[in-house]
């Protein structure tokens, strides 16, 4: 059973910084790309950003395109989100999602999810 499980989070002020991470653990099957989506009150679970295992392709939001930055440790199978310069809109409780092969930026192709964690970014 493929389980992920997320750190980080929390509340910050407009214009600063967090770091997310998700550490995933248990058999996948071959090489395996992480999403991060968000869920913000009221709205549907959007895509925020991207990696494959080997760390040569990503994908980002428009809206957090140059802001965020995915990353990942292959050696401690944990995959990173690094969030600059949050915004109020960026508030919502994000999740990281596993699949096999290449990412999507679809939720629904995404079979294993970690449990969530709230984001608050005050203005």
């Amino acid at each position: 059973q493929v389980q992920l499980v997320q750190s980080g989070g929390g509340l910050v002020q407009a214009g600063g910084s967090l770091r997310l991470s998700c550490a995933v653990s248990g058999r996948i099957f071959g090489s395996y790309a992480t999403g991060w989506f968000r869920q913000a009150p009221g709205k549907g679970r959007e895509f925020v950003a991207a990696i494959n295992w080997s760390g040569s392709s990503t994908a980002y939001a428009d809206s957090v395109k140059g802001r965020f930055t995915i990353s990942r440790d292959t050696a401690k199978n944990t995959v990173y989100l690094q969030m600059n310069t949050l915004k109020p809109e960026d508030t919502g409780i994000y999740y990281c999602a596993a699949r096999a092969l290449s990412f999507s930026r679809a939720w629904s192709e995404y079979p294993y999810w970690g449990q969530g964690t709230q984001v608050t970014v005050s203005s």
